[in-house]
């Protein structure tokens, strides 16, 4: 009889490990549930699922594996609700939210029942949402944390493993409150700051519309993370609490002793602490999927002259590359213009480059 897998949310990760788990076991029957009935349409004419279900629970009790893709809220919630069906008692359970300690405590119920609930979280996004951005290539190379709860057999670790081989991706396993804690440093943390960052040059940009203007370069790219789905990050700093009350005493000590330096004008000190940090930062592997996405941008030197642009985007259009972005930082008379694309992985970057490099362009990366 054929495996049967249930996905619950047929988002961006939840329509990708979708198409991982096709590619990779053809033979299962791949269930997917949608809250928004349009999206269950359109993943099942898009051929990511075999079917949809209109009631989750009436095929959770007959599913090998079940992927909670829904924000940690609702996977909270859907697990309350799992926990009171009679589920297959060799059934895993997992999930793909980016906090770990709340899930894991809600699923203990579990593991007295049979099932095997194992918390995951997929380190991998992408600029676009919904399942019609679902890609197979998502997850590669990237790293996919494991938390198995204590007691959890090592072959129910290696059956979702093999569940999710075609992901491509780096497992590793961690404890809840490690994962939690590494990702409110390198992912959660950063959201805050950066949204802030915003905030704080909207407000001067009321007064003073030039800063905008001025913010549309480097500023934009700086902040990109904070365009982020508002409800999914709202769940995650409520999952995350006390991880991140903590980060953020700690952060504000951190500028209270750059303020300091700056009352005491501390030459030294400041030098010491922009050196520091750039020592730090110029050891951290380049090119790597981690916790925050990688901008697959690239930039383009373009002369001041009609149908340049055009030309370009002609250049790269006639190639199988994946380019889901254009911009033009900058375009002035008599000077080089720069033209920013923005690709969906690595390899199309490269691709570009070289395709770009043949038609005598000029290109750089911003690392």
């Amino acid at each position: 009889m054929a495996k049967r897998v249930l996905v619950l949310g047929l988002g961006l990760i939840g329509g990708s490990l979708c198409l991982n788990i096709k590619k990779e076991h053809p033979g299962c029957t791949l269930i997917g549930w949608d809250a928004d009935d349009k999206v269950n349409k359109l993943a099942l004419s898009l051929k990511i699922v075999d079917e949809t279900a209109v009631d989750y629970k009436k095929e959770a009790i007959n599913a090998d594996l079940i992927i909670l893709a829904v924000p940690v809220q609702s996977a909270v919630e859907i697990l309350g609700e799992l926990s009171g069906l009679q589920l297959k008692t060799d059934c895993i359970i997992t999930d793909v939210g980016s906090t770990k300690t709340t899930i894991m405590d809600k699923a203990r119920v579990f593991s007295e029942k049979g099932a095997a609930f194992i918390g995951g979280h997929p380190m991998a996004g992408s600029h676009k949402t919904g399942v019609t951005a679902s890609n197979e290539r998502l997850f590669e190379n990237a790293f996919y944390i494991l938390t198995p709860p204590e007691g959890t057999p090592a072959s129910k670790v290696i059956q979702l493993q093999n569940w999710l081989r075609g992901t491509r991706s780096k497992f590793i396993e961690l404890h809840p409150e490690e994962h939690d804690r590494f990702a409110g440093m390198i992912s959660h943390l950063p959201h805050i700051i950066a949204s802030s960052l915003v905030l704080k040059a909207g407000e001067m940009g009321k007064e003073n519309p030039i800063v905008s203007r001025l913010a549309a370069g480097g500023f934009r790219d700086l902040t990109r993370i904070a365009s982020a789905s508002p409800a999914m990050w709202r769940d995650i700093l409520l999952h995350n609490r006390q991880v991140l009350l903590e980060m953020l005493k700690e952060w504000d000590g951190s500028l209270q002793e750059v303020k300091k330096m700056l009352e005491e004008e501390d030459e030294m000190g400041i030098y010491n602490f922009f050196a520091e940090a750039k020592a730090l930062r110029d050891q951290l592997p380049a090119r790597k999927k981690g916790a925050l996405m990688p901008f697959n941008d690239l930039y383009v030197d373009i002369p001041d002259h009609p149908g340049v642009i055009s030309d370009v985007t002609g250049i790269l259009g006639n190639k199988e590359i994946s380019l889901t972005n254009i911009r033009i930082i900058e375009a002035r008379e008599d000077i080089m213009g720069v033209l920013q694309l923005s690709f969906r992985s690595r390899e199309d970057l490269d691709t570009a480059r070289q395709i770009l490099h043949d038609h005598m362009y000029e290109t750089h990366e911003m690392l």
